[in-house]
C-alpha cells in the first residue's frame, strides 16, 4: 500500500515531533505546555498545521504518500514536499518580502521510510515466513558460493578485534589499553562466539552483508542501496544491526567535531531520532507484511499448527524480540570492529586532533562492549537511546 508504514502526524506525534528538532523547538520557546495546534489543510492533499505557543509560531504541513481526500487508492509521492521546500529557498532569496521563510526541511523521514522499507522487504520475501522450505533451500544454495566474502567478514568482525592481528589499528597511543581489553575481555569473547555461530550458520533470509551507511546513496527524492557484494543467506540482524550501529558510531563522534557556535548537539538529537525511527519503521513494515502474508505460501510457521491468534501472537513477539537482539548484537560487534580492527569509519577518522578522536571512540566503544554483553536487557529501541545517552552525559 502507498503508505505502508508511514505515520500520518496528528497532535501528539506532532508535538513529539516538535519536541525532537531543535529549530522548531527553539521558535517555539521551547514552551509545549501551552500550545495552540489547529489543523487547518484543505482536506485535499497534505496535513497543515499552525502551531503557536506564547513565545512563537510556526506552520508545520506535511505531504502523504496519497490523495488525502481520496485516501490510499491513489498515491502521491511524498518527495513533493522536497521540491516544494527547494522552491520556497530558491524564491525566498529572490523575494524574501513575499515568501514564507523555511525554518526545517525534514528530508530524513524519506530517507528512514526507504531504508526500513528496504530492509523489510528484501528480508521478509527472502525467508521462510515467505517462502516454502524447497524454495528456500533453493535459494541458500544459489549463494553458497560467495564464501570468500563471508570469510573475509567473519575475519574482520568476528575474529581480528578480539585477538593480536596484523590488519588491526587504533587511535594509538591513546587507545592501547582499550584495544588490550577488547582482547582480554572473555564475557565479550563468548558473546562474539555466540554471533559469528549465527553469521556463519543461521541462513535466514538474503542479506546486504554490508549496509553500513556508505552504501546508501540519498538524493532529494530517492534513496539507493548499493554495494550488496557481500550478499548470501544470513542472519536479518547482521543488515539492521550494521546500518544501526554506523548511526550509533556517528552520534559518538559528534563531540570531536564540535567548534565554537556548532555545538553538534541538534544533529545529535537528529542521530537519535533516526535509530529510533528506522527499527520503529522496519519493525511495523516487517510486521505489516507479516500479517499480510500469514496465509501464503511461507513454512515457517505453517497456518494448520499456528491456527489461533494467541499462539500467531507469541511466535510474533517471540521472533521480532530475537531479532531485536540480534540487531543490538551484530550492530555492537560491527562497531568494535570499526573502532579497533580494520577499515574505520569518517566519522571518526576526520577528527584531526587525535586524543579528541580517542575520546569519542572511547566512549562509542565502551557503549558497543555494554550492548554487545547486555543486549538481551533491552527491550525497546528507546532503551538503547536512553542508554547512549546516559554514557555521554558522564
Amino acid at each position: 500500500m502507498a503508505s505502508d508504514g508511514f505515520r500520518p502526524l496528528d497532535e501528539k506525534l506532532l508535538v513529539e515531533y516538535v519536541k525532537a528538532t531543535p529549530v522548531l523547538a527553539d521558535k517555539l520557546g521551547n514552551q509545549f505546555d501551552k500550545l495552540e495546534i489547529e489543523e487547518v489543510g484543505d482536506g485535499n492533499l497534505n496535513f497543515v498545521y499552525i502551531v503557536i505557543s506564547p513565545s512563537g509560531s510556526c506552520v508545520i504541513k506535511q505531504a502523504l504518500p496519497y490523495i488525502r481526500c481520496i485516501g490510499e487508492s491513489w498515491p502521491m509521492a511524498k518527495e513533493r514536499a522536497y521540491f516544494e521546500a527547494i522552491t520556497l529557498k530558491e524564491h525566498g532569496g529572490l523575494c524574501p518580502d513575499h515568501v514564507p521563510e523555511v525554518y526545517h526541511f525534514d528530508n530524513s523521514m524519506c530517507l528512514i521510510e526507504h531504508i526500513s522499507d528496504y530492509m523489510a522487504k528484501t528480508l521478509f520475501y527472502t525467508s521462510l515466513l515467505y517462502l516454502t522450505t524447497t524454495d528456500h533451500k533453493s535459494a541458500v544454495a544459489k549463494y553458497c558460493g560467495n564464501v570468500e566474502m563471508c570469510r573475509l567478514t567473519e575475519q574482520v568482525v568476528f575474529s581480528d578485534p578480539y585477538k593480536v592481528s596484523e590488519h588491526n589499528h587504533w587511535t594509538s597511543p591513546y587507545l592501547d589499553s582499550d584495544a588490550e581489553a577488547v582482547r582480554e575481555d572473555n564475557l565479550l569473547k563468548l558473546e562474539i562466539a555466540e554471533l559469528k555461530s549465527k553469521f556463519c550458520e543461521r541462513a535466514q533470509a538474503l542479506i546486504h552483508g554490508d549496509l553500513h551507511t556508505g552504501s546508501v546513496m540519498v538524493t532529494g527524492d530517492s534513496t539507493q542501496v548499493i554495494d550488496p557484494e557481500f550478499g548470501f543467506y544470513g542472519p536479518m540482524g547482521f543488515d539492521i544491526g550494521a546500518f544501526v550501529g554506523n548511526l550509533i558510531l556517528a552520534y559518538f563522534a559528534q563531540d570531536g567535531h564540535a567548534v565554537d557556535g556548532n555545538d553538534r548537539k541538534p544533529y545529535k538529537v537528529w542521530i537519535l531520532k533516526t535509530i529510533t525511527e528506522t527499527w520503529n519503521l522496519f519493525y511495523k513494515k516487517f510486521t505489516a507484511l507479516w500479517d499480510e502474508h500469514k496465509d501464503g505460501p511461507g513454512e515457517a510457521y505453517l497456518p494448520a499448527i499456528y491456527n489461533n491468534p494467541d499462539v500467531q501472537l507469541l511466535v510474533k513477539q517471540k521472533y521480532m524480540k530475537e531479532l531485536f537482539h540480534d540487531t543490538l548484537g551484530f550492530g555492537a560487534a560491527k562497531m568494535i570492529r570499526r573502532i579497533v580492527g580494520v577499515a574505520h569509519v569518517a566519522d571518526f577518522e576526520s577528527i584531526k586532533e587525535a586524543k579528541k578522536r580517542a575520546v569519542c571512540e572511547r566512549k562509542a566503544l565502551n557503549f558497543a562492549k555494554n550492548l554487545l554483553k547486555e543486549r538481551r536487557d533491552f527491550q525497546s529501541i528507546s532503551e538503547v537511546v536512553s542508554a547512549m545517552e546516559q554514557l555521554d552525559s558522564q
